[in-house]
């Protein structure tokens, strides 16, 4: 009898099948090369993407190299999201130790004496030691089904963690570079508002003589205003950025200090985004989006396994006498063993709903899959064509702020020598602010496209 039964759960182990699709990646339609004004050489096959690189060779100012390292180990996302990996990794084991046996151990000791009646007074006593088990035969990869959707969740969990990385990364690199043109903004207009302050001491001068007018007087002031009242409003959005800045950082919001001034941020004019190929092993949430479409594949499986029999297994052992001398002689063993089989015969389409509830989930994981590769595309393509439009905007206000340099620097001589009236220095004068305060923002945007682009190929969580 214990060799048959040893032989049937051989057959059983040996023979079990594992019911549901089996995961194939799905086709992904690629395209040759990125869309953008990405230069010949930058789109050779052999150029490294810049996804590649670490965060610190892209990011070279080393305060803001400071910055992200403090965001990435104390920021509340990042550790929320590391949390996460533990409950799945808990999850996971919780999910694969139903494949196996579950065994108990039991230990009872009772004691009862009977009054003295009609008959003698009794006492006695019972001991008993036992072990049972119990197993649910997983004959149809039901709980290996279960087992790989788990396994899947966990690195879903872990992609979305790395995806946590890259967006900080990203952002406060963002925060970092804007609230450097901030302060370059600031510093155009402390220095307007000095120029123009003493431009404005002398006009008075010269109309307490009577060698000018009022007039110009009052224009004079308008363009002390007008870089005065900038003054304040940036000083406002300077703190407000450093205070993002801090909670990215994980911090209560504080000042932030400063590296490399926005002028000198190093960077490459061209940048190589390489194969629109790699970009699928790259970006973590195409990696996410692919486990999640993997652990649901495997939920049909486990759906699909209730259609058939649930095999189990259950045996118990022991002990058990009334005096402990003979709790372990021979006459005081006990055992049992038995199995059983349960199949579903009517359960109103419950499981017919249960297949397609997860082949519907599949579906939407897949669909789900197929538009984040595509939004991926599209976040490289304008992130490239926005670096090289932000270059040329960038390189067309620096000659219009030379351009308006000059015009009001020769507004100014007209009006010493006497051929125009201040107006027209009003004038050339706010021109040349305005286009000092947009080139700043300009040169900011083209940095900020430099991180867009990183972080639409992927690079970022490479620690």
């Amino acid at each position: 009898m214990r060799r048959l039964i040893a032989s049937l759960l051989v057959a059983l182990l040996t023979t079990g099948c594992t019911v549901g699709p089996n995961y194939k990646r799905p086709t992904a339609s690629v395209p040759a090369a990125y869309r953008g004004p990405v230069p010949e050489e930058a789109a050779k096959t052999d150029a490294a993407s810049l996804g590649e690189q670490k965060w610190w060779e892209v990011f070279r100012d080393e305060q803001l190299q400071s910055l992200i390292r403090t965001a990435l180990q104390q920021n509340y996302d990042v550790r929320i999201a590391a949390t996460r990996i533990l409950e799945a990794q808990a999850q996971l084991g919780i999910t694969r130790a139903d494949q196996f046996p579950s065994v108990d151990g039991g230990a009872a000791l009772s004691a009862q004496r009977t009054p003295k009646s009609v008959f003698p007074a009794v006492q006695q006593s019972n001991g008993q030691l036992s072990l049972s088990a119990a197993w649910q035969l997983d004959f149809w990869g039901r709980y290996r089904r279960a087992t790989e959707a788990a396994r899947a969740s966990l690195l879903a969990t872990e992609w979305a963690r790395r995806a946590v990385q890259v967006s900080i990364v990203s952002n406060v690199a963002s925060a970092y570079f804007q609230l450097r043109a901030l302060d370059l903004q600031l510093e155009i207009s402390r220095n307007a508002l000095t120029a123009r302050r003493e431009s404005l001491r002398l006009l008075t001068i010269l109309a307490d003589h009577g060698n000018t007018s009022l007039l110009d007087v009052r224009q004079g002031e308008q363009l002390v205003y007008t870089a005065s009242e900038e003054i304040p409003d940036l000083e406002r959005r300077i703190q407000q950025q450093e205070n993002l800045i801090s909670v990215l950082l994980g911090n209560n919001p504080g000042p932030i200090a400063r590296g490399i001034a926005l002028t000198g941020q190093p960077h490459s004019p061209e940048i190589p985004a390489g194969l629109p190929s790699e970009l699928l092993e790259r970006r973590p949430d195409v990696r996410q989006s692919e486990q999640q479409l993997i652990a649901f594949n495997a939920e049909i499986g486990v759906a699909r396994s209730a259609y058939y029999p649930q095999i189990a297994l259950t045996a118990n052992g022991g002990f058990q006498s009334d005096a402990l001398a003979r709790l372990f002689g021979g006459p005081a063993g006990l055992w049992s063993f038995g199995g059983s089989l349960t199949q579903p015969i009517f359960t109103a389409g419950r499981i017919r709903s249960s297949v397609k509830l997860a082949e519907a989930n599949q579906q939407e994981a897949l669909l789900s899959y197929q538009r984040t590769i595509q939004q991926a595309f599209r976040d490289v393509s304008d992130a490239l064509i926005a670096y090289k439009k932000n270059q040329e905007f960038r390189e067309q206000q620096e000659l219009l702020a030379s351009s308006a340099q000059d015009a009001a620097r020769l507004s100014n001589d007209r009006y010493r020598g006497g051929v125009t009236s201040y107006l027209e220095v009003l004038t050339n004068e706010t021109n040349y602010f305005s286009a000092e305060l947009n080139l700043a923002q300009a040169q900011a945007n083209e940095l900020l496209a430099l991180v867009q682009i990183y972080l639409a190929l992927g690079g970022g969580w490479q620690q």
